[in-house]
Parts: C-alpha cells; structure tokens; sequence
C-alpha cells in the first residue's frame, strides 16, 4: 500500500491538530475531529499490483500491472479478492470492488483448445472509472491484438478502440460461473459496448474487416452448470464420434444458451470478406448489418451488399428478417436432449427456426459471357425445328412442342432455320444481366420442420428474354418482338389442419407488355401425414388428395396481338384472317375435344370472344362431390368429357 506524500501531510496536519484541540480541552469537537482525521487518512489511496493471474476455465487472463486508483481498500483486500484460488464465489468478490479507476498498460487472454489451438488476445492501455461495488460506469481499451496458433487453423489480426459503458462485472461472473435454472430474470452485462477497426487474416489468405461494431442492452440468465461449462461441452467434441451421453450433453447446452443470451440489439458497419490466395478471389461486402431484440424494429437487417468472383458480380440493396424465431429449434434441441433420443432425418429436421418474412430489394447479378459452342458434337445435332413445311394454315410445332417457334424464328431472321444441320454460327454473347426490383418470401409457424403457409413475391424481375430460349411456353417471346423481360411472380398456399385442406391462394405470372396467368384453388384430403419425413407416407398422402376447386384467369396486355402478328408473316395470312381462323378453331373445336358437353361449350365460346378481343379470360370449375376428385376420377375417366361432366364449369371472357 502506498500513500502519496501530499496525503500523508494532510494526515500528519490532521492529527497535530486533533492533539492540540485536546490539550486545550475541545472535549467532543476533538473526538468528532479525530474520526474525521481517521477517515480522511483511509479515504482514498492508489495501489499497485505485480503480475495478476485469473484463470476462468481454459481462458487464463494476466496482468503484469494493475494500478487501482482512488479506493479505500488495502492491497491485501484487492489480492483478496482477485485471488484465483478462492473459495468465495467471484460474485460476491467483486461486488467488493470500489475504485475511482483501474488501469492496466497490458492485459493478455489466452484461451486452450480445441486441441493444440491456442488463441491470444493482447490488449493495450485498459481502463475502467468509476468501479462501484463491483460495477464500471465505463471501460475502455485503446486496441488490441489476436493471433491463432497451434491448431488446424491459424492467424492473426487487430482491434481498434474498444469501448463499454455500464459494465456489471459480478453479474458477468454470476453468468459464467454460477448456476441457475435458466428461468430466472436477464442479468444485464452491458448497456453498451462498441468495436472499432476489426482486420483479421486467417493462413488461407482470407481477410476479414469492421470498421465498427455496437450492441446495446447485453445480458442473459444463469443456466444450469453456468455458461462456461455449457460452452466447454463444445470444446474439441465430434459429433459424428461423440457418445449418445455427450451429444445429450451438447443439445442441452445450446438449447440453454440459446434462450439465455439477451440482446437488444446490435449494428456494424463496413464489413467485408475477401479471399485472395484462392484460385477464384472472392470479395463480399456489407455496408450496414443491424439486429433489434424488440420493438417496431424487431429483427435483422443488411444494407449495401456486394459480391464478386470468378466474373460475377451481384448487389442486393437492402435485405430484412422479420418474425424469426427459434423456439421450434429449442424445442427441438431439448428433445435431443435426452440420451435415449436418436438424431433422425425427422428430428433434425424439427430443429428448423420459424423464418417469418425475408424481403429484398434493389438486386442485381451480372454474369459472364460464355463462349459461342462449336465442337462436334453440336455439328452433328440437328437444329431445332420440324423436318418438313407445315401445311398451309395450320400451326406449325418445332421438335420441342413450343407451337409456332422454328417458322417465326425464321421469319424474323432469328436463330436457325427449320431442318438446318451443321455447326451452329452462334454470335458471341454479351454479359447477361439480372434485376430485381423487391422480393419477399414469407412462411407460416414448421408443422415437423416444414411451413404450413408461405408465400413468394417477386416483383420486377428483368432478364434477356433469350435466357428462356429454351423453356417451354417462353422460347417464343424473342421471335414476338420482346427484347427484355419484366415479370411479376406470386405463389402463395396455406394449409388448414382442421379441414384437412390445401389452399392455392394465388399462383401467378404477369409480364410488363405481355399479360398475366393467375391460378387459386383448393386441393382436400391433406392430413398432418403430408409432411412426414417418409416419402413413402407422404407420398402415399399425395395420392389421396383430391381437387375440390380451380379458377384460371389470363388477362392480355400486348402478347396476344404479338403472337398473332408473328404467325401472319409465318403463314402469308392477314392478322384478321388468322385471328378468324382460331376463333373458329375455339368456337367449334374446343367443345369437340373436351366432349361437347355444355361445359365444352361454354369454354369455347369464351375461348372464342377472347381471340376476337383479347382482354380477360376465367374459367371457373368445382367438384359437384363436395371430397373433390381424385386421381382415380381422373385415371379412369376415358376422357376430358367424363371429367368435366363431374364439375361445375363457368367460363366468360370480358
């Protein structure tokens, strides 16, 4: 213990005075006078302390000076209470610990394992002011240095100022080393903590950077065993090789720790990721990553992402998590938890968190171009296309099925020539580039680990048409004239436990310039039986679903009247003549085909005002059994007639 000399002559002028009031008789001015003498003399001190070791589990953290300032406690009291050996529970010693500030030049954590690994952090010129039973209103350290050695993994990297405000270190003892049933209240650690300058670069060239990281509101509950013994039960453990005992072990502990950490929220900003000693360097980059426990705010958020490698190139501007929860997944793990438990295909699968909604916006993906294909095995392959003329006025089908395809290509001088063989004189393509403009996917509460509702939303979404070239229904739009591609995408479907039903609430597709394909429906027989595991028994499931309803709509907005124009110059026909022409085919071949019942008839009237003004077309069927038809109505129907005479048909076109 030390006492600077400016203290000690106040102490000394303090009890010369105190003798002096005596000798003149003060009588309870001089008693009340010493004890404020007694008191100033132990009010405050500043003591130092060599070489300070704390182990906590296999993390060993020392000190080779700690400089405790303005404190009434002795050296003695101090040793005592950072005594590794003690007996007294860390909490209870440092809710002791009472000091204006403590500074230590150097503060060196090493943590073991697993294995050989060994991770040292080095931190520089750490402080903490105002320590009041065993609290720090602040705490601070001017940077820092990791490096990872001795393991399959190795490497090294910096901090810069690391910040803390509000700091309960007993609390933090209480959690690490104190148990509890996890079911006690949120102990919390920090109001705020923040990080600055990360850069980190692992032995495989990838390098690791932050600018700044903040989190508030930072706490959690004791758990049984306490938090290092829960995070020691993952140290050096292989699953795939541990005992049913110690994967019991390791579930129970994630699912503790998992509803014991507590955050209010976190952000960081400039991060990136960037591996250079690969054979395709990578770079990813996220401007902005914020979580919020609660609140309006709830949930995750990125901002400004970027990805780069091997020529493609993407950036997303903004993406958000909302309604994630994981107390499927500890359900799961507690389950688990039981050494009699077997980590099945089903059980793992439980472990799924319930997503809520994931949105996107702003994205966009550019890809390189790929060379023209000209080898011989292209050469000997026919081009696409049928092996004769069509007849006159009658629609031709290329070798793939898409109607009209080869004899527009054609026409427009697009793409080869029906029946042409030899090497395809594929001009060089350009890099093809992808946007979206918002994407939403949204799932309803895991029923065995699989979601009961979802819905996906894409809107905006622009490509080449020539990417589609080759799917069936869209190889056509570039011989229509269309260059790029808008497309709205919507699928949404809902499942009803209690009715034992599936509704299609919407599946659909809509094109800037082309229409809109819109489907709702309702499949019934769908049991709880749909989603397990097995395929055999959910797809024995899928064959007793039946089809209770179906409504079709296809809205034009410019495709038809391309279509039409295309197949005129195909076939030397007016566009009216060949609208005519498959108004007739509607009108009278429809019904033929489905059995010319009124319900076939009804279609193709529709069908036929739709060709002659193409603006809206729905049709509209129910199962006049209210179970719906299943597939043996279908299989052993004979033909579309015998099921249509099962339905109630309406159809209309506007």
């Amino acid at each position: 213990m030390t006492h600077p000399t400016g203290r000690a002559r106040l102490a000394r002028a303090a009890r010369a005075s105190v003798c002096a009031l005596a000798l003149l008789g003060a009588g309870p001015l001089a008693a009340a006078s010493g004890a404020l003498a007694q008191e100033a003399a132990s009010a405050v001190q500043d003591v130092t302390l060599q070489d300070v070791t704390l182990p906590f589990g296999s993390t060993v953290l020392t000190m080779p000076r700690v400089t405790v300032s303005g404190t009434r406690l002795s050296k003695d009291d101090l040793l005592a209470i950072l005594k590794a050996d003690s007996p007294e529970p860390w909490a209870s010693r440092l809710a002791r610990l009472d000091a204006a500030s403590l500074t230590i030049p150097e503060l060196r954590s090493v943590h073991a394992g697993p294995g050989a690994s060994r991770q040292t952090v080095v931190y520089r010129d750490v402080a903490a002011r105002d320590v009041r039973a065993g609290r720090a209103a602040e705490l601070s350290a001017a940077g820092a240095a990791v490096t990872v050695a001795g393991g399959p993994e190795t490497g090294s990297g910096t901090y810069g100022r690391i910040g803390a405000t509000d700091i309960d270190l007993a609390a933090l003892a209480r959690l690490y080393a104190v148990a509890g049933d996890g079911k006690g209240p949120v102990q919390r650690v920090y109001a705020t903590v923040s990080v600055a300058d990360v850069v980190y670069t692992d032995d495989r060239g990838t390098t690791v950077k932050l600018a700044r990281v903040e989190g508030r509101e930072l706490g959690g509950r004791q758990i049984p065993g306490g938090w290092t013994g829960a995070l020691d039960a993952f140290a050096g453990l292989d699953l795939d090789k541990a005992s049913p005992a110690e994967r019991a072990r390791v579930t129970a502990a994630a699912a503790d720790l998992i509803e014991a950490v507590s955050v209010g929220g976190f952000e960081t900003r400039g991060l990136s990721i960037s591996e250079t000693k690969s054979a395709d360097p990578l770079l990813l980059e996220v401007g902005r990553m914020a979580y919020a426990g609660q609140g309006p705010e709830a949930g995750m958020s990125l901002e400004d992402l970027a990805f780069a490698q091997k020529g493609v190139r993407s950036r997303v501007g903004k993406v958000t998590l909302t309604g994630f929860s994981l107390a499927p997944t500890v359900e799961a793990l507690r389950r688990l938890s039981n050494p009699q438990a077997e980590a099945t295909d089903d059980a793992l699968r439980r472990l799924t968190p319930v997503i809520g909604t994931l949105a996107m916006q702003d994205i966009s993906l550019d890809l390189p171009s790929e060379p023209a294909k000209d080898s011989a095995k292209d050469a000997a392959k026919p081009a696409p296309g049928p092996a004769r003329r069509p007849e006159p006025r009658e629609p031709a089908r290329d070798s793939a099925g898409d109607p009209f395809e080869s004899a527009a290509r054609q026409a427009l001088g697009v793409g080869p020539t029906p029946g042409r063989t030899g090497p395809a004189e594929a001009a060089p393509r350009s890099p093809l580039h992808v946007g979206l403009r918002n994407a939403a996917i949204t799932f309803g509460p895991p029923r065995d680990g699989v979601p009961t509702a979802s819905r996906l939303s894409l809107t905006g979404l622009t490509l080449p048409a020539a990417t589609v070239s080759g799917v069936p229904g869209l190889g056509s739009l570039t011989a229509y004239g269309y260059q790029d591609l808008d497309l709205n995408v919507v699928a949404d479907t809902a499942w009803d436990e209690g009715r034992r039903e599936l509704s299609v609430r919407e599946v659909s597709i809509s094109g800037k310039d082309m229409g809109t394909v819109r489907l709702t429906g309702t499949l019934g027989g769908i049991g709880p039986e749909i989603f397990d595991p097995d395929a055999g028994v959910s797809g024995l499931a899928m064959l007793s679903a039946t089809a209770k309803a179906l409504d079709l709509t296809i809205e034009n907005t410019g495709l038809f009247e391309r279509f039409i124009a295309a197949q005129s110059k195909v076939l030397s026909l007016k566009p009216d003549e060949l609208r005519q022409e498959y108004v007739t085919a509607s009108v009278l071949g429809v019904p033929v085909i489905l059995g010319n019942s009124p319900a076939a008839k009804a279609i193709g009237a529709a069908m036929g005002q739709f060709v002659t003004k193409p603006g809206r077309l729905s049709v509209t069927a129910k199962a006049k059994d209210g179970t719906g038809l299943g597939v043996a109505d279908f299989s052993t129907a004979g033909s579309p007639g015998a099921v249509l005479d099962k339905l109630d048909v309406d159809a209309k076109a506007n």
